[in-house]
């Protein structure tokens, strides 16, 4: 792979990424008004006209975009919806993950797809990938965007790309020791999961002792989290990657080889703010706040000011990798709207994976939120390794949660292969919402 353009790209000067971006956005403004029916509508709403307003200064003034705005938009006008331009020239399909509510039905042009695909060669170069590299996409291949993108970068970089979709993960294993992959790209959640049955096998399957060298993942913080991360990497012997990016938004960010445990956003491709989710005002370095984003490319299916919902702290301090751009500290450290109170503390998800990463003894865990009257209870069962004595186990989980959460959690014990495995995103956080009679 030859990385001398996007090196020299992302090495310039702040100030030479700042008028880079104010061009495109006026650009793009200028290239939706009257065609995109739905900017159209915000921005008049608004009293916004782009052709009089003036980067970054007015970035302000441009309305936010919520994604149940998009999903309504949707359903009054199916299937596509207006914020989707020109759809009798859409090449590509693509849906979100639908965690969160209804599926976002989401269309590319051959350009803006091209587009996608090129924010994820940014990827592979900041992971130091070459061309002798063969790299292993054990995913189903349905409607979510992400590998997808992955898949096509690697095939026009000129990397060997291996498809795995449709098999069970005793194929995929089997796969890999046949085919030799340097890089495998999965959702943290998967890379375990593979780790799980490779040690089920008899005898054992050593993953430390395959091909493979790197491990990027994608749809999930897992990647960031230090005790899934670090479990990965025992796991696989091999180095992690993480990745961020939303299917109606684009591939934006990624962590470099030099700075672990730090993403980087594509400010060549996006504009990132960081503000408090309920004043909407900016949030300074060091301060966690609500990640919007503009993406500059996709003009035929663009979103402007995007909520992401994702919460994430920008770092001030300069990367050894030499990238300008905004980097976030700990990748996504959660979602706004994954903050359940209980007994009035607030729980996020990411805080649960966070101890529960520290046990090597489990496999699999599963938290539960329950209502029992006004009160919220919080159980987690767990699924130790075959042959551990459970109870212990259970015991030191719950001393655990206890000191990192300030809660009495009821933790118990699930038998061997009972609770869910997951392939992409994984669903480890149950609110259960009180019957109505």
């Amino acid at each position: 792979m030859n990385r001398a353009g996007s090196a020299f790209s992302e090495r310039v000067e702040p100030s030479a990424v700042s008028r880079w971006q104010r061009d495109r956005l006026s650009r793009l403004l200028l290239t939706i008004y009257g065609r995109n029916r739905f900017y159209t509508r915000k921005f008049d709403a608004a009293s916004v006209k782009p052709s009089e307003l003036t980067f970054p200064d007015d970035l302000t003034r441009l309305p936010l975009t919520r994604k149940d705005e998009l999903c309504a938009d949707q359903a009054a006008h199916p299937p596509w919806g207006t914020a989707l331009t020109d759809p009798e020239r859409f090449t590509r399909y693509s849906q979100t993950s639908s965690t969160t509510g209804r599926p976002l039905r989401w269309c590319d042009t051959g350009a803006s797809w091209q587009w996608v695909v090129d924010c994820w060669k940014e990827v592979y170069s900041a992971a130091h990938v070459v061309p002798a590299d063969r790299v292993f996409f054990p995913f189903s291949f349905g409607p979510f965007l992400g590998f997808w993108a992955g898949f096509d970068a690697g095939c026009q970089l000129g990397l060997h790309c291996i498809p795995a979709g449709g098999m069970s993960s005793l194929v995929r294993l089997a796969m890999i020791e046949a085919t030799s992959p340097t890089i495998l790209c999965c959702t943290p959640t998967y890379a375990l999961r593979l780790a799980e049955v490779a040690r089920a096998e008899q005898p054992a399957r050593s993953l430390p002792d395959s091909s493979v060298r790197l491990v990027i993942v994608a749809g999930e913080p897992g990647g960031s989290i230090p005790e899934t991360r670090r479990r990965i990497e025992e796991q696989w012997g091999a180095r992690v990657i993480d990745h961020y990016g939303l299917t109606e938004v684009g591939p934006v960010a990624f962590e470099c080889w030099e700075s672990p445990g730090f993403i980087h956003v594509n400010e060549r491709e996006f504009i990132a703010e960081i503000l408090n989710p309920d004043t909407g005002m900016p949030v300074p370095a060091g301060h966690s706040g609500e990640l919007v984003l503009t993406n500059l490319g996709r003009d035929d299916c663009p979103v402007i000011r995007y909520r992401t919902g994702d919460i994430v702290e920008a770092s001030s301090s300069p990367c050894p990798c030499g990238r300008p751009w905004l980097r976030l500290k700990g990748g996504v450290l959660t979602r706004a709207d994954d903050m359940v109170n209980v007994k009035g503390v607030n729980v996020y998800p990411a805080s649960i994976e966070s101890v529960l990463g520290r046990f090597p003894e489990i496999v699999e865990f599963q938290s539960r939120v329950s209502s029992a009257g006004a009160m919220r209870s919080l159980s987690v069962d767990i699924e130790p390794l075959p042959g551990i004595a459970p109870e212990p186990v259970a015991r030191a989980v719950s001393d655990r949660l206890r000191e990192a959460l300030g809660l009495a959690v009821q933790v118990r014990v699930a038998d061997i292969g009972t609770l869910p495995r997951y392939e992409m995103k994984a669903r480890r956080f149950v609110i259960e919402h009180a019957s109505r009679e």
